[in-house]
Formats: C-alpha cells, sequence, structure tokens
C-alpha cells in the first residue's frame, strides 16, 4: 500500500452523459496512485468497470457510488484528511504541490461540467494544472504524477491475471 492514502471524489457526474469519461478518471486515478473513488451519483456501469479492471489488471481499489459529496468531505476532514479540488480557477500546481506533497490523507475533488460553488470554500486547495480549459482526467493524471513525484509510474499491481510487457513495437501481455 502507498504511504499517502489518496482517493477521489467525482462530482457533477451524468449518467446519461459521462459515463466513459468518469470511467476514465477512476482508471487514471487507479493506475496512478489512488486508493480509491467515490462517485457522488448512481452509477453501477462505471462501479462495475472498475471492478472488472481491477480483478483482471489487479491491484486494491474501490468505487463506490451513490455518495453524498457534503457527507463525504466532512467525514475526510474529520479523519484528519485534506481536500484538494482541481480547478482552472485555483493555484498553479507548481506552486502549491510543495504543501500538499507531504500530506498522507488528500481527497482529490474532479468535476464535471457544472461544480457547485460550495466546493471551493470546502477545499483546503484549489488547484489549477492550467489555466485553460482541458480534461478532468488530463488534471487528475498531472495532479498525481506531480503528487506521487513520478515514483507511481512504476507501480506494483499484486493479484492481476494480466500484464504488459514493455517492448519498442507491437503488444506484448503475459497471463499470469
Amino acid at each position: 500500500m502507498p504511504e499517502k492514502d489518496v482517493v477521489i471524489l467525482r462530482i457533477g457526474h451524468r449518467p446519461e452523459r459521462d459515463q466513459r469519461v468518469t470511467t476514465h478518471v477512476g482508471l487514471t486515478g487507479r493506475a496512478l496512485g489512488a486508493r480509491g473513488m467515490y462517485l457522488a451519483a448512481s452509477d453501477k456501469g462505471v462501479v462495475q468497470s472498475i471492478a472488472d479492471v481491477t480483478e483482471r489488471w489487479g491491484g486494491e481499489y474501490f468505487c463506490e457510488d451513490n455518495v453524498k459529496w457534503r457527507s463525504c468531505i466532512r467525514e475526510w476532514k474529520a479523519e484528519g484528511g485534506i481536500v484538494v479540488h482541481l480547478t482552472m480557477y485555483g493555484l498553479n500546481l507548481p506552486d502549491v504541490i510543495g504543501e500538499i506533497r507531504p500530506k498522507r490523507k488528500i481527497l482529490v475533488i474532479v468535476g464535471a461540467e457544472k461544480v457547485p460553488g460550495e466546493i471551493y470554500g470546502l477545499a483546503d486547495y484549489n488547484v489549477a494544472v492550467t489555466g485553460q480549459p482541458h480534461s478532468e482526467i488530463s488534471s487528475l493524471a498531472l495532479f498525481l504524477d506531480h503528487l506521487f513525484a513520478g515514483t507511481e509510474l512504476r507501480n506494483e499491481f499484486p493479484g492481476a491475471q494480466i500484464r504488459i510487457i514493455p517492448s519498442k513495437a507491437g503488444k506484448q501481455t503475459e497471463e499470469l
């Protein structure tokens, strides 16, 4: 288990529109060192997709839907954690990552199209990965990479049934 407890809180998910993007938010979090994802909406399809990947590709990663985001944030803080909201309107990532990196328990809020204004006040850090419109998936990936300083790129995933064999050309996998 990593020395940090990092969990994603996905808010603003619209099941009829955002299933693929939210699944990719969860998979990005999983691949880059987060422990799991809370989904502030009901979407069993996202939960099942992430569970299927975790079962086949290994590691421990949870995805829980139907989470009340206010309660989630309140409980996280009560347990001594901090809340980082990824937004293009926050402080620049390179300027605040040094303050965030030493923290052990981090809830990362990743919004969809419209984030309630209340989130900005509840977050300990409103962090901008860039001041330009872009994907919440890329924001999460860059934030986690900066948080873990690149070490997450070599994570091992115990219990995997399959793994990729690095190769210069072509696709090579190994059934375990």
